[in-house]
């Protein structure tokens, strides 16, 4: 059963554009070089190829502000690819005044492979190892962008990078399982986390979310938002659905005051990185036997176990475990809900 839902969960995850909006052609002018002649050319934009731990190659474009202190890296949804993120990248590189690197998922636009939880998580490492190796951007002046799905390799990433500047989750999710289904714990094949990995981000967290969001309901945002160990100030958009908060205009206020705040309170500092976890080091098993990184494909389920869940429900007395709710009714609503956007 489990496999099964797995399946259906990681089906309803991906939604890549086809076809893609945009493509990827070598700049004769300049060996070694990339360009994406759906997006302007500026001397400030470099378009990149990036091969990942899993052997796809993920393009990446990365946008300098010349006034920056800050860079973003950020992870779309599950619907849009590069071209169709770009404008909003340039809007915000533009006007928060930082550097921002976007990408896309693997078997997205044109990076290759096929699009997976595990594949996520291999891309947005390429992306984080070419910010460090090529452009030289300390984990303090990085600020983590997940948008809805991507909120998920985000979240991970975020788990083992103690010194990040901040973490921004927009529309995020506290799992795949929980925006079909109202589950209470965390259940060896589902799919992202992030209920589960919140509590170990380090640095300040900003949750934005709409309050009409018809796709993932809000209160999976309030939810992480009371989860974060610093939580920033979150923003909560009266009457804003799950693919239009960049359209309201405490948006991108908000979005201002946060990356000035942070900017502030988190400066660059001389120290040395080797505090940070290498994400490509293999996860060492915890003391309940579970790797960091959930495997859904696993041949070898764990055992259910309770999540953060409980820690919301503070008026629950009871430590009995509730039955399993889970059964082929699950895997009926799931097929009901085909047309779902993360």
């Amino acid at each position: 059963m489990g496999g099964v839902t797995s399946s259906i969960a990681a089906k309803f995850a991906f939604f890549p554009p086809y076809p893609p909006s945009y493509r990827v052609i070598a700049d004769e002018s300049c060996q070694g070089r990339w360009l994406i002649p759906e997006v302007p050319r500026k001397d400030t934009v470099d378009a990149l190829k990036l091969r990942t731990r899993r052997g796809n190659d993920v393009v990446a474009v990365y946008l300098k502000n010349p006034r920056a202190t800050s860079t973003i890296l950020y992870s779309h949804g599950n619907a849009a690819d590069l071209g169709q993120m770009f404008e909003l990248f340039l809007e915000l590189s533009s006007r928060l005044r930082v550097n921002l690197m976007g990408y896309d998922y693997s078997g997205y636009g044109q990076s290759t492979g096929k699009p997976s939880e595990c594949n996520t998580y291999a891309d947005i490492e390429a992306v984080y190892k070419c910010l460090k190796e090529k452009y030289g951007v300390k984990d303090e002046e990085i600020i983590l962008y997940g948008q809805s799905v991507g909120s998920g390799p985000t979240l991970d990433l975020a788990s083992h990078l103690p010194n990040l500047r901040a973490v921004v989750l927009h529309s995020p999710i506290l799992s795949g399982l929980r925006v079909l289904y109202p589950v209470k714990r965390t259940y060896w094949f589902d799919i992202y986390k992030n209920i589960d990995k919140i509590g170990k981000v380090s640095c300040p967290v900003l949750v934005i979310h709409g309050t009409a969001d018809e796709v993932v309901h809000y209160s999976h945002g309030k939810q992480l938002s009371e989860l974060c160990k610093e939580s920033y100030e979150p923003l909560w958009i009266n009457g804003g659905g799950h693919c239009n908060l960049e359209l309201y205009p405490e948006y991108i206020k908000h979005m201002k005051k946060f990356v000035s705040t942070i900017g502030k309170s988190r400066a660059p500092t001389n120290k040395s990185d080797k505090a940070n976890v290498d994400p490509d080091a293999k996860s060492k098993p915890s003391e309940n036997g579970n790797s960091g990184d959930p495997e859904i494909t696993s041949d070898c389920p764990e055992v259910s176990r309770n999540s953060l869940d409980s820690r919301l429900d503070k008026t629950n007395k009871s430590n009995k475990l509730e039955k399993s709710r889970l059964s082929i009714d699950l895997v009926e609503k799931f097929k009901k809900r085909k047309g779902l956007i993360w």
